[in-house]
């Protein structure tokens, strides 16, 4: 299992970022994949989530200003990022979806300050 994220960087309060997440080593369309994120002495936090068949869920502290997507021929995971605010700074990392995210990538750090 291969996940290489990218497109995190710094943002003003307000501002976008579109996350991408290249998958590899695995049949991707067969698995949930997911969003989770980690701050500075905190766990990882589940942010988003989507199924095979596309359903998603989302954290209720994104809900509304974050979306998720896949596309499965290209085995790509994708988090639009909307409304930025400097709680949502973090490590952003691209998963498999389990009970511990065990099979995720080195993350993207996004930073959110004016």
């Amino acid at each position: 299992v291969q996940l290489v994220e990218s497109g995190g960087g710094l943002v003003q309060p307000g501002g976008s970022l579109r996350l991408s997440c290249a998958a590899s080593g695995f049949t991707f369309s067969r698995y949930a994949m997911s969003w989770v994120r980690q701050s500075p002495g905190q766990g990882l936090e589940m942010v988003s989530t989507i199924g095979s068949g596309f359903l998603t869920s989302y954290s209720d502290s994104v809900k509304g200003r974050f979306t998720i997507s896949r596309d499965n021929a290209e085995s790509a995971l994708y988090l639009e990022m909307n409304n930025l605010q400097p709680n949502d700074t973090a490590v952003y990392y691209c998963a498999k979806a389990s009970f511990t995210y065990h099979e995720r990538g080195q993350g993207t750090q996004v930073t959110v300050s004016s």
